[in-house]
């Protein structure tokens, strides 16, 4: 996924702000502090070549001792003689301070700026890792790691497991006496060696709504305790605890209700499958280990539907600056 062009700031040098045209750094840089300009910027003025004078009398640049076989600056008119540099042959190197091919001074051989590195690659990337760019920072947040969204999540679980002890205990009580004398005695059955089904207590309607129940209120209590607090701003408990928050890709502000719905119905639905061998388990899980093999954004399945991003709460430890030049979204592209 390539990072949209913008103005972000330069990781070979904080304190400034260059333009990623979504290939490669582009135009010069800009105080970090400075308010950008809409779009990309002028293009550069090409350097004007410095031509060589020299004295009246010398000989032109195709015999002159001291110039490269080819010519050096392209020039509308005759070729201009080079100075005379005694002692050296007509395979001498170029004139002083010229790269190989004719670059400005201080240029590598293919023309790339001082202090990038080989292939053109922006100063600040990492040794072999060309052409990759820097981790994004949605709206200039970092993005959550794995562990962070694991643990919060694990607490969520823990708090809606509380919640349907309360809630939901009674109907499994129930739906565990309507199951225990078929199970007891297939395990002592078991025991005996006994394969044989004959005889089992029979398993009672009454056991199958009572599960019906069991899953249709847990759903419902994972509902109630996720998506409002998910709608309002973007955490729950456990993501508070985590100091970790969800926004939308395009804005940070509050998902609102369809969003947070979508959201969680991604991750939550599924629970109704539970009883039909496990496959509401089964999406779930692949929904939660999803973040891993998603790049750059670390998104679940869950977040791409919502179209959220899952970032890092900075840590404040006074008022906010007040800052009359307010940065765009981004410290790196």
């Amino acid at each position: 996924m390539s990072v949209e062009p913008g103005w972000y700031v330069d990781p070979a040098d904080r304190e400034t702000r260059r333009y990623w045209d979504g290939e490669g750094w582009l135009g010069a840089a800009i105080p970090v502090d400075a308010t950008p300009p809409d779009g990309p910027p002028p293009p550069e003025p090409p350097p004007v070549p410095v031509t060589p004078v020299a004295p009246a009398g010398a000989a032109s640049a195709e015999t002159t001792p001291g110039w490269p076989p080819h010519p050096g600056p392209p020039h509308p008119g005759p070729p201009h003689p080079g100075p005379p540099h005694s002692g050296h042959g007509p395979q001498a190197g170029p004139p002083p301070g010229w790269g190989p091919q004719n670059g400005p001074a201080g240029w590598g051989p293919q023309g790339t700026p001082p202090g990038w590195g080989p292939q053109g690659v922006p100063p600040g990337w990492a040794p072999g890792w060309p052409g990759r760019p820097p981790e994004p920072r949605p709206h200039g947040l970092r993005l959550a790691g794995y562990g962070r969204r694991l643990v919060a999540r694990l607490i969520d679980f823990a708090l809606v497991f509380a919640l349907n002890v309360l809630v939901n205990g009674w109907f499994v009580w129930r739906w565990l006496e309507e199951l225990t004398p078929y199970w007891r005695e297939a395990f002592r059955r078991g025991m005996e060696g006994n394969t044989s089904s004959e005889g089992l207590p029979p398993i009672s309607e009454q056991a199958g709504l009572l599960q019906v129940a069991i899953v249709v209120i847990a759903t419902a209590l994972w509902l109630a305790y996720e998506v409002p607090a998910m709608a309002a701003n973007g955490q729950t408990i456990g993501k508070r605890v985590m100091r970790i928050r969800a926004v939308p890709i395009e804005a940070d502000q509050p998902l609102g209700f369809g969003r947070a719905l979508r959201r969680w119905t991604t991750l939550g639905m599924p629970t109704l499958l539970w009883p039909c061998f496990g496959i509401g388990l089964l999406i779930q899980l692949i929904d939660s280990v999803s973040p891993l093999v998603d790049h750059p954004l670390r998104r679940a399945l869950h977040d791409r539907r919502a179209l959220t991003v899952v970032v890092e709460v900075p840590a404040t430890t006074g008022p906010p600056a007040t800052d009359d030049h307010p940065q765009p979204s981004g410290d790196t592209p």
